[in-house]
Parts: structure tokens; sequence; C-alpha cells
């Protein structure tokens, strides 16, 4: 069994200790919090679990390293707080261990990735002989392998498009949408996740990569923004109310520029409340989903909808993605020490899990 850490519970932590306790290669041995609350509290708990796993969570990180841990779910935010990700991530590293985590956007397409983010992961790996793969929430699977498996079906490509499309209502992080996307906010504010260069910041390692994948050279890397207000103030469930007038749905797309055209884009379209920007795309149920559309003969379209914690589309968006971390690691563990991106590791089927659970 691999002894395997997990690092931060969040939305995306919580889901990997599940996934962790699912995975009949890996063993949880510690969960790490930032949280003083969070200590001491049982994993099962923290995970949603419904049951004890008797692993405690702990935010001595010293002692947790020093343990020795074969492989780290590195799943503390890195949104607003880049530097640190990294140097926890190095850290964890250097110790030898394997390390999975959607945190560091440029290295999406490591290969491309800035020297200043690259440089010290590499040096990390000399210096433990351990081992990093990157892959984003959004979920990584969706602007990756999933696009370009579809895309070897068609006779003729014109555009790949991949789509999220998502009522923020149900997204555990207030601060995230309201203050990051600008969700609530007036037309005239500006949200750091919309400004420009942030969205190819974030989503631009991905376009690269499928440009990679598919052979093709890239001219250019183009935003496009859109944005409307709420006609009536509404009130959610989760995050109370949002006035009219206020910012209510946002659109944006990363688009990669091949011969002219936007040949490669991912696509955001994001709501507060569905009576926003009724004309704009919307999932199957009005909650949320995941679609990647192939333009071209035959137009193949794909739409993708995951739920957990209930009937959270967020929750199995998040799910997907860590699912896709956590199933590497095994096969990490076999490999060379390494930085490896989407297309090194293969999109592996669920051995072991299928009709069985731990519990």
């Amino acid at each position: 069994m691999i002894s395997t850490v997990v690092w931060g519970t969040g939305n995306v932590g919580r889901a990997a200790i599940r996934a962790v306790e699912a995975h009949p290669a890996l063993k949880l041995a510690n969960v790490l919090v930032n949280n003083p609350k969070k200590v001491g509290r049982d994993a099962g708990d923290l995970g949603g679990l419904g049951y004890q796993l008797g692993v405690t969570a702990t935010d001595d990180i010293d002692a947790v390293l020093a343990a020795g841990p074969q492989a780290v779910v590195y799943a503390a935010s890195g949104d607003i707080r880049p530097d640190d990700a990294l140097a926890d991530i190095v850290r964890a590293i250097r110790t030898g261990a394997v390390v999975v985590t959607p945190a560091l956007y440029a290295l999406y397409d490591q290969r491309n990735a800035p020297p200043e983010l690259r440089d010290p992961v590499l040096a990390a790996i000399a210096e433990g002989s351990g081992s990093l793969f990157v892959s984003g929430v959004d979920p990584g699977w969706g602007n990756d392998v999933l696009p370009l498996l579809i895309s070897g079906l068609g006779t003729t490509v014109d555009v790949i498009r991949c789509q999220e499309i998502f009522d923020y209502s149900t997204y555990d992080q207030p601060d995230s949408v309201r203050y990051l996307v600008g969700m609530g906010q007036p037309m005239d504010y500006e949200p750091l996740m919309l400004a420009p260069t942030v969205p190819t910041m974030v989503w631009g390692g991905q376009i690269r990569l499928m440009a990679r994948a598919l052979g093709v050279e890239l001219d250019d890397i183009r935003e496009t923004l859109d944005r409307r207000a709420l006609e009536t103030t509404v009130s959610t469930r989760t995050m109370g109310e949002f006035e009219a007038g206020t910012q209510g749905a946002v659109r944006f797309e990363v688009q990669g520029i091949v011969e002219g055209e936007p040949r490669i884009v991912i696509e955001h379209v994001t709501r507060i409340h569905p009576s926003c920007a009724p004309d704009w795309p919307t999932p199957p149920d009005g909650a949320g989903a995941h679609r990647v559309v192939i333009e071209g003969r035959p137009r193949i379209e794909v739409t993708i909808e995951a739920t957990d914690e209930g009937d959270n589309r967020s929750a199995g968006g998040n799910a997907t993605a860590v699912g896709r971390l956590v199933s590497a690691v095994d096969w990490l563990m076999d490999a060379a020490p390494g930085l490896y991106d989407a297309l090194d590791v293969p999109l592996r089927p669920a051995v072991g899990k299928l009709g069985r659970s731990k519990r």
C-alpha cells in the first residue's frame, strides 16, 4: 500500500480523502490542515465519509513530511497564494514523494512553464527523486484528455471547444465567487480572475497542451469577455442575496489561434442565478455541466454531469478532477522521477474499484 498524505481539506481536499480511501493501492497516512478548528478531527469526518478512518488531522507539516510519505495529494489552494503553494510542493518533492495537485496553473503545460516555477520543481526532483503531476480542477480532463480523445473520432476537425457551464451559487467558496469572479459586485468592479491575461495564465497551459498533442502551431492565445448584470435581486440558498444591477453572469473564452482563427477554445459560462443571461449556453438541468464540442464532420458534442456531496455539481466536478489525480499516484510510483503533464500520464480505468468499497 502506498502511504499517502492529503494536504488541505477544502473543496478539493474533502474529495481527495474519499478518493484515497477508496483506492485499492493507497493508504491514507496523514491529513494536513491549516484551520486550527480542524486539528484533531478524524479524516473520515473531514472527508464526509460518514465513518471514522482513525487518522486525525494535524497542522504539523514537519512531522508529517519527516515520516516519509510515498505520495502527497496537495489540495490546498494556489489561487491567491501561488508562492506558498509552490514552496509547499517543492518541500514535499524533496522528501522523495510523488505529488499530485491542481494548485500550480502554469504547470498544466510544464514544458512551457516559466523558469521561475519550473526550475525549483526540477531541482527538488533531482535532489529528492520525487515526482509532480499537475492537472486542473476545472476539471483538467475536460480541457485536455477528453477533447483530445473525442477529436480522434472525427473525419475533419474545425474547432475544439471545451465548456464549463455552472451555477456558482452551488460553489462553496463565497469569497472566490464574490471577489475573484465578481458575482454581486458593481459592473465597474474589476474581478481579479477576469483581468486581462489572467484567464490565459490559468487556462493557457491547457490550450498549449492540446495544440502540442494535435501537432499544430499556435499563432497566439486570445481572450474574450462578456459580463451581464442581474435584472432583479435574487436570493441563493448558500450565499445570500445578490442585488439587481450587480454582476450576475460571466462568459469568457481563452482561444488558441491557429492560422488566424480560434481553433482550440476553453469557454466558461458562469451564473449566480439561472435567470441571468438565459440566452447563453445552459447545462441540461440548470445546475452545471462540462461539455466538449468538436465542430467538424461529424459534429460531436459530449456533455458530462457529475454530482457528489448530495446533488452538488460543483462538488462532482471537483471529485472527478481529484479522481484523475489520485488515480495517477500508483502509475507515478512506477515511473521514473520527473515532472509530468496530462499527455504523459494515462487516463486509467478503475482497476480494483468496480463494485467494491473499503467499507
